[in-house]
């Protein structure tokens, strides 16, 4: 991980603090995203901004003014109602914490490959994504953090690449949102990603992006052979390893009529989106006894603008994909399969 200097820190914490100094709403937005450690917190901003002071400064004031402007700091007493609407939502974002790392560290499945996000609206889609998030950061991780007895501000993340398709065109700008949530507001909290069970348009599609990533991001990212488990054992114990990690797994673009059981990480029976569920139902009920029942429609976040990068990287990767399709056809037009190639 790259190291920023205690003496940057100290200075991005100072203009932070002066910025805030008047401002009741960024006062307790900060506290709230630092989880009692300020100095870890301005330490991410510091790194997603290359060690910069004035660049860390106006990311975090950005993120801050982002948090109040949308009630994120509110945003885990929100459910996404009705419940069958939770668990549409569930169903074609697949996403689950199989468990954590022996560092301590919260592990992450997400079914990249066979997310459809075709059942909610994009409104509901980043909601979920950054409730996630937030108990994340204000639940798994203090806990974590308790447990080990140091602090542990960070995730891993196994993307599961199975299914994926040249239709994930289609799919591009709500994941291009997603991600863009993330940089901007949570970054650097995944340690690692550990790309799994990759197909041959996802090498298309790194080959062209890889070359695009900074050094930083692209010592985060490591693609395994098949489904990683052999790698994957080496920092986590087999009860952690998500089921499509598991030799001889059957993948499903569906967590919904599985029949993994307990093991369908990305299903909203599984322990973890049960606990999630419960504790967002406990906040609503406690916030609504004060101020009446919250509205059923999804909660609307304004999403920030994507950095020049992440556009960059969006067009890179519509363009290798466009490509591909127009080379598919072509083989498909002389009577070949993929596979002939």
């Amino acid at each position: 991980m790259e190291l920023v200097s205690e003496t940057s820190i100290s200075q991005l914490r100072a203009l932070v603090e002066k910025a805030n100094a008047k401002d009741i709403a960024l006062q307790a937005a900060f506290k709230i995203l630092h989880q009692g450690y300020p100095n870890e917190t301005v330490a991410r901003f510091l790194r997603a901004r290359e060690g910069n002071v004035p660049k860390g400064f106006n990311m975090i004031m950005d993120c801050l003014r982002w948090r109040t402007n949308n009630d994120i700091d509110n945003i885990l007493s929100r459910l996404i109602e009705p419940k069958e609407m939770y668990d549409a939502v569930r169903d074609s974002q697949l996403i689950g914490m199989t468990g954590y790392c022996r560092q301590g560290r919260p592990v992450f499945a997400l079914g990249v490959g066979m997310s459809g996000y075709n059942k909610a609206t994009v409104d509901h889609y980043v909601q979920s994504h950054i409730q996630i998030n937030e108990y994340r950061d204000r639940v798994l991780l203090p806990e974590a953090t308790k447990k080990m007895g140091h602090y542990v501000g960070t995730c891993l993340k196994i993307l599961d690449m199975s299914n994926l398709k040249l239709s994930a065109l289609n799919q591009l700008k709500i994941l291009t949102t997603i991600s863009t949530v993330d940089d901007l507001n949570y970054p650097e909290k995944t340690d690692v990603y550990y790309i799994v069970n990759a197909p041959y348009i996802f090498s298309a599609c790194w080959k062209v992006v890889r070359p695009l990533l900074q050094e930083r991001t692209k010592h985060k990212i490591r693609v395994l052979q098949g489904c990683g488990k052999d790698e994957l054992l080496q920092v986590m114990d087999a009860t952690v390893l998500p089921f499509f990690c598991q030799n001889g797994s059957k993948q499903t673009g569906s967590s919904q009529g599985s029949t993994k059981g307990l093991d369908d990480c990305y299903s909203s029976s599984h322990p973890f989106h049960k606990e999630l569920y419960n504790y967002i139902k406990q906040k609503s009920y406690s916030v609504s006894k004060y101020l009446g029942p919250s509205p059923c429609s999804s909660l609307h976040v304004e999403v920030p603008e994507a950095d020049a990068e992440t556009q960059i990287f969006e067009t890179a990767i519509e363009t290798a994909i466009v490509k591909l399709r127009d080379e598919t056809l072509s083989i498909n037009d002389n009577g070949k399969t993929m596979n002939d190639v």
